[in-house]
């Protein structure tokens, strides 16, 4: 396993004159379980440098040729990683770097430490959901820099798991709050940015006020030139950061009075790491640096001057506060080194995690739950599965894309996809699934599935379809052929080998569960029964009647049977002015019935069926099927009948209804069976393997397929 962190060009990985990003590393790393494995790459002068592995990326200072030293940088960079890619690259604080690396397996992290709207590579939206898209996480220094990055995004955006804080760190320093010295320090670049000229004028007065007590300076400005002179004031220039630490040690009051928005604040930090009484403006990210202390809301001469002097002349208060400083300092280099690692174990693990089968997940399931039917289509496939998911312990959320659809349609939105799509988007970024699966939902669309899987690469996607897909119902195949490229697996209640489908994802076979709170019934134990042969059908489903006009050819089919057998008690629905059953009422019906007719629309097809079968065998009615759906590859003749022809299937009908014993005795072999090997918590259980690739041994019917 292999990390590489990418330093901005120029940024010295050095204790001569380093960034604030490079004392920030160099103290996290140390701190970290990877730190073997992590490698700096950078570009320095300096040829003393932190006790970390680091690789110097040299380039030509002349101008050679076409393009930048940035470009050069990179280029450079990408080839020493071609040898050997990392796993995981943290680039700090150049989001262009990551617009300019090419696409590969690296999971990649940016790490923001400026305002990200400055930076090249995330000043505008584009850009910045760009890097959204492209990075594994995004970290930031402070809340006041994400807030920054995300101006203007859209609100999905808002809670992605990909943008994470993380603070600079500092060590928490031994101090004894009662060496302190009556020393007042301002440390930074001495320019208006920083307030340096404010400060000036203020702690002038401060020296000529408490003759007691000195001010020390530290830093420098080459660009400008502001001057404060005091006899107990020392402007010491730049200091190395361990002799910075030992004047914050010694001093009692810290400011950091800064004009700009500063998206943290390492001065302010540090100062409070120390048991400074830190005085601060109300800027940027800087109250996100201290726990207790002084924030000014305005920066004025007047306010750090009444700041300072209360501190001076409240030694109590002054003495609280340092205390507090110390006893409250939280953001330590273990803490953000334990943070960093969390998010890399969470990018390393995580697919691991998914395809171990050992975690419980969260499922997302969008299909047609029929709210809006009030109970009629309860016993649907589609529930059948979603209580397989939960008897297996997982969490699972049910999204009813036609309820959608059905209560948002507008006058600019008349089918409520536009609704839909955005609602499962924001679903998405609220629940954070681990597995979405889609049955039948044909209204969402597949640039909302191309962008869930760029914002959120590590959901899985997987659909189930149920419709039969032959030669006369090419529509449901372009249907299930429209995401399928899409999706980590796809299941349908046919033969993938009769689909004549590209497989650019894997497709399966997926039988039609039984559940064992919908199927209760045991008809193979009742000798009493009213009717001999029940059978239903409905072209209708959603209007909950039949539509006019509307012929089946089954019904030939069925004239035909009763003519051939006509001692025969038929109980018939969706036919013959009877319309169909649902619910309960379907429940009730079949009830009082030996046999159940399973006969499917247009010719038997191999593996084909609706979830009638189902319903028929799992209640223990004795199932008649044509031999041509070969459902006797999962089924012997001892659990279901199948029949050649419409004749064979009018004899073997009289054969059993004159035979209550030995119907009863197949019905029940083919009840049992068919709740053992194809109950709802193995489908559901399948598909999960199926889609997350967990290695199991086959399922009862994969070994007859």
């Amino acid at each position: 396993m292999k990390i590489s962190i990418l330093l901005p060009y120029k940024e010295n990985f050095s204790p001569n004159y380093p960034g604030a990003v490079s004392i920030f590393l160099n103290s996290v790393i140390k701190k970290s379980k990877f730190k073997r494995n992590i490698t700096v790459y950078g570009s320095t002068d300096f040829k003393k440098r932190y006790n970390i592995k680091y690789k110097n990326i040299n380039i030509s200072k002349k101008i050679l040729g076409i393009g930048s030293q940035t470009s050069k940088y990179i280029n450079k960079f990408i080839n020493l990683e071609a040898k050997k890619p990392s796993d995981i690259l943290e680039i700090h604080n150049r989001p262009i770097y990551v617009q300019l690396l090419p696409s590969s397996k690296t999971k990649k992290v940016l790490y923001f430490h400026n305002d990200p709207l400055s930076m090249n590579g995330s000043k505008t939206v584009n850009e910045r959901v760009n890097l959204i898209t492209l990075c594994s996480k995004i970290i930031f220094n402070s809340e006041w820099s994400k807030t920054r990055f995300l101006s203007k995004l859209d609100e999905i955006y808002i809670k992605s798991p990909k943008l994470t804080i993380i603070r600079q760190s500092a060590d928490k320093q031994k101090v004894y709050l009662k060496k302190k010295e009556k020393v007042i320090t301002f440390v930074g670049k001495l320019n208006k940015a920083k307030g340096y000229d404010v400060f000036g004028e203020a702690i002038i007065d401060i020296l000529d006020k408490y003759k007691d007590w000195k001010a020390i300076v530290i830093g420098d400005e080459e660009r400008e030139k502001i001057e404060f002179n005091h006899n107990r004031l020392k402007i010491l220039g730049f200091k190395k950061h361990n002799e910075v630490i030992k004047i914050f040690k010694k001093s009692s009051i810290s400011v950091v009075c800064s004009r700009w928005e500063e998206p943290f604040g390492r001065t302010s930090l540090e100062s409070s790491s120390c048991g400074c009484a830190v005085i601060i403006t109300n800027r940027g990210g800087l109250p996100e640096t201290i726990t207790n202390g002084i924030i000014l809301n305005k920066l004025s001469k007047k306010n750090v001057f009444h700041a300072v002097s209360n501190l001076i002349k409240n030694k109590n208060y002054r003495t609280q506060l340092q205390k507090l400083s110390l006893q409250n300092f939280n953001l330590t280099h273990l803490n953000a080194s334990m943070q960093i690692d969390s998010y890399r174990n969470e990018i390393l693990n995580q697919s691991r995690l998914l395809t171990s089968g050992k975690e419980k997940l969260k499922i997302l399931h969008v299909t047609n739950f029929n709210e809006r039917h009030n109970g009629r289509l309860f016993y649907n496939t589609g529930k059948r599965i979603n209580n397989g998911f939960v008897r297996l312990n997982h969490s699972v959320l049910e999204f009813s894309d036609r309820d959608i659809v059905s209560y948002y349609r507008k006058i600019n939105d008349l089918d409520g996809s536009k609704k839909l799509n955005s609602k499962l988007i924001e679903v998405i970024s609220n629940y954070l699934p681990d597995l979405i699966v889609f049955g039948h939902a044909d209204l969402i669309k597949r640039e909302t599935l191309q962008f869930i899987k760029k914002t959120y690469p590590n959901i899985k996607f997987c659909q189930w379809f149920l419709d039969r897909m032959d030669s006369k119902w090419i529509k449901n195949l372009n249907r299930f052929r429209h995401k399928l490229d899409l999706m980590d697996a796809n299941f349908c209640t046919s033969d993938p080998k009769n689909l004549n489908l590209k497989k650019d994802k894997p497709i399966f076979y997926l039988p039609n569960p039984v559940d064992e709170s919908f199927e209760k019934l045991k008809n193979d134990q009742n000798s009493y029964l009213n009717n001999d042969v029940f059978f239903a059908m409905s072209h209708g489903v959603h209007r909950g009647v039949l539509k006019k006009g509307k012929f089946d050819e089954r019904e030939i089919f069925i004239e035909r049977l009763k003519k051939l057998t006509p001692n025969i008690k038929y109980d018939l629905y969706g036919m013959e002015a009877h319309q169909p059953v649902w619910a309960d009422n379907f429940i009730n019906k079949i009830s009082n019935s030996k046999m159940g007719l399973n006969l499917s629309q247009g010719k038997a097809v191999k593996y084909y069926s609706s979830d009638r079968f189902a319903q028929l065998i799992g209640n223990g009615l004795l199932v008649l099927v044509d031999e041509k759906t070969k459902f006797k590859n999962f089924l012997n003749n001892k659990e279901i009948v199948t029949y050649k022809n419409i004749n064979d299937l009018a004899n073997k009908i009289i054969k059993f209804n004159n035979n209550d014993r030995l119907r009863k005795k197949i019905a029940k072999r083919g009840r049992e069976k068919y709740h053992k090997f194809f109950n709802s918590k193995i489908i559901a259980e399948y598909i999960i393997n199926k889609t997350l690739s967990i290695k199991t041994k086959k399922y009862f019917w994969e070994k007859k397929l």
